[in-house]
C-alpha cells in the first residue's frame, strides 16, 4: 500500500508561486508512476501533471503547461509541483496520486491512480 501526505499549499497573489510536496509512505516508490490532480469547487477533479516512475516523462495539461513543473526524487520518495504565474483560476485543493500501473506516459485518468493523498489547499487571490 501507499500513504501519501501533501504540504506546501497556501495563499498566494496572482502572479505568485507556490511549491508543493508529497511524501510517500511505500517500500518501492520507483514502482509507482505519479501524479496531481486538483479540485476546484464546484467542479470535477482533473489532471495536473503526472511524471513516469523514472522520472525521465512528465505530461501537463494545457492549462499549466509553461507554468508549472513536476519532479520526483526516488530516493526520498517525494514529488514536487513548482508552480509559477499563478492566476485566480489555478485556486483548488490539489492532490498528489500514485499509479501502480507504471504508465508510459504518465496517465491523465484518475482511475488509473488507486492512491491518493488528503490534498492541499491553494487560493490564488488578491
Amino acid at each position: 500500500q501507499v500513504q501519501l501526505a501533501e504540504s506546501g499549499g497556501g495563499l498566494v497573489q496572482p502572479g505568485g508561486s507556490l511549491r508543493l510536496s508529497c511524501a510517500a509512505s511505500v517500500r518501492i516508490f520507483s514502482n509507482y508512476g505519479m501524479g496531481w490532480f486538483r479540485q476546484a469547487p464546484g467542479k470535477e477533479r482533473e489532471f495536473v501533471a503526472g511524471v513516469t516512475w523514472s522520472g525521465r516523462f512528465t505530461d501537463y495539461s494545457d492549462s499549466v503547461k509553461g507554468r508549472f513543473t513536476i519532479s520526483r526524487d526516488n530516493a526520498k520518495n517525494t514529488t514536487s509541483l513548482e508552480m509559477n504565474g499563478l492566476k485566480p483560476e489555478d485556486t483548488a485543493v490539489y492532490y498528489c496520486a500514485a499509479d501502480s500501473g507504471r504508465s508510459y506516459p504518465p496517465s491523465r485518468r484518475i482511475y488509473d491512480y488507486a492512491f491518493w493523498g488528503q490534498g492541499t489547499q491553494v487560493f490564488v487571490s488578491t
